[in-house]
Parts: structure tokens; sequence; C-alpha cells
């Protein structure tokens, strides 16, 4: 080719491909600021929630009156397997109160490592299971190796979000989370999650320290009253059944899905 011409050619594509690149740039800018705007707005829309300024042990986030707990993270997790356990919290006093039978499906949610989920997989044996939910991949972990020590194998766990417990529909008899409920960070969203995991009939159990108890030495962010507890999951269809007090530290609020 003559060296003019492949100059010119050169230039000729040159503003042929420019304007195109330009274009291209700018519907990339405009999608952008669309997503921004579009999750801008659905922050403002959502009133579940109010940003405050956080308090030592919470997240600056506030929900149906109350803020929101700091999550208690895995490198934590040797106190979930204290020693004093057992006989502080009584978990056999719980266990019974929970009217657990062969053959049922339970979901342990904010698991841990597993220190109520081999004893809820013994109550449900023979052809039950247990689903031992965490978002913590490093509690999954732990709680794995915690059910292959102890020979359980009718455990199944999963690793949830912080807005879902990742169950299939309709599946559950009965969903527990033991000191976790203040913790979550999109209570809302879990709690409807839990709701359609339930089976119609199912019941959820919130098992927290009583707030009402000062004698109860836990941080109070870390505690929850009964009232705020029944307030907190009536707004998601759940129907009050019944009130464990015979606990030394924790009460258990049991609802049921209608």
């Amino acid at each position: 080719m003559h060296p003019t011409c492949s100059r010119n050619c050169r230039t000729w594509h040159t503003h042929r491909i420019l304007p195109i690149l330009l274009a291209c740039l700018s519907a990339l800018t405009l999608l952008s600021s669309a997503s921004i705007d579009a999750v801008a707005q659905a922050e403002t829309t959502d009133t579940r929630y109010e940003r405050i300024e956080p308090s030592p042990d919470g997240i600056g986030k506030r929900y149906m009156g109350r803020e929101i707990a700091g999550v208690m993270g895995w490198e934590g997790a040797q106190w979930l397997e204290r020693q004093s356990r057992a006989r502080e919290e009584r978990p056999e006093l719980l266990l019974r109160e929970l009217a657990l039978a062969p053959g049922m499906t339970v979901a342990d949610i904010g698991a841990g490592t597993g220190y109520y989920t081999w004893q809820l997989a013994k109550k449900v044996e023979p052809g039950g299971r247990v689903y031992a939910v965490d978002v913590q991949p490093e509690m999954i972990g732990m709680l794995d190796k915690q059910m292959a020590k102890r020979g359980v194998r009718n455990v199944v766990s999963v690793l949830g979000s912080e807005t879902s417990v990742k169950l299939p529909p309709a599946s559950v008899d009965l969903a527990i989370m033991v000191d976790v409920y203040h913790e979550l960070a999109y209570p809302s969203e879990v709690l409807d999650s839990i709701v359609g995991a339930l089976k119609p009939g199912g019941r959820v159990v919130f098992v927290e320290y009583r707030a009402e108890d000062p004698a109860v030495a836990i941080k109070p962010l870390h505690k929850m009253s009964e009232q705020q507890v029944r307030r907190e999951a009536t707004a998601h269809g759940l129907t009050w059944e019944r009130s464990v007090k015979s606990l030394p530290m924790q009460h258990a609020i049991v609802f049921r899905k209608p």
C-alpha cells in the first residue's frame, strides 16, 4: 500500500472509531450513574432501619426501637464452648421445652461451633435432620469438625448470608436462635427468610438473655426483653405461643407460623 494511503486510512479509521468509543463510554457512565441512583433510592425508601451514632457495643443501626448489637466474630468461638456454659444456661432444660421428636427437621440459626446443633440432632433421630446455619465460613468449618468428632451424621451445615438463611421453602418444623437474633444486621430480612423456610404450623424459638433482669451480667445490647422480641416477631405474621421462664439467665419465646 502507498504510504500516504496508509496514513489516510489510519486517520479515517480513527475519526470513525473515536466517536463510537466516546458514545460507549458515555453509555457506561449513564448506566453506572443509574445504578448508583437506584441503590441510593433503595436505601432512602427503606424505612425499616434508622442510622444512629454507634454505641460501644452496637453497629449504629436501629430496628424497631433497639440498636443492633455487634456480632461476635469466629475469633471468640471458644466462649461458645466454655466449660461453664452448661451450668450457666442449663441447655437440657431448653431442649426439654422444645418438644422435639424423631423425624423432625430443625434449623439452628447462628449455629456457631455447633454447641446446640449436635444436641438437637440427637433429639430428632432417627430420620430427623438439623440445618446448621451460620454466616461465617470459619464457624462452619469448626462446626463440621465438631460434628465429625462426635460422629453426628444428620447435620447439614449451611453458609447463610446477612439477609437470608438460605434454606428450602416450607422445609423446617422448628427454627431456633440461641443468643443470635439481637446481632443480626438485617433482622427483618432474615426473619422473613426463616418464616419462608418454615412449614405451615412450624415454630420459631428466640432464646435471649433477659433484658428485664439486671442480675443477668450481660452487656445491655446483647440482651432482649420479651416485649421487644414479641413486637418484632409478630410484625412478620408469627403468632406468640408461649414464653419459657425456667432457664437461669435466658427466656425462650416460642412463636408459630399460621
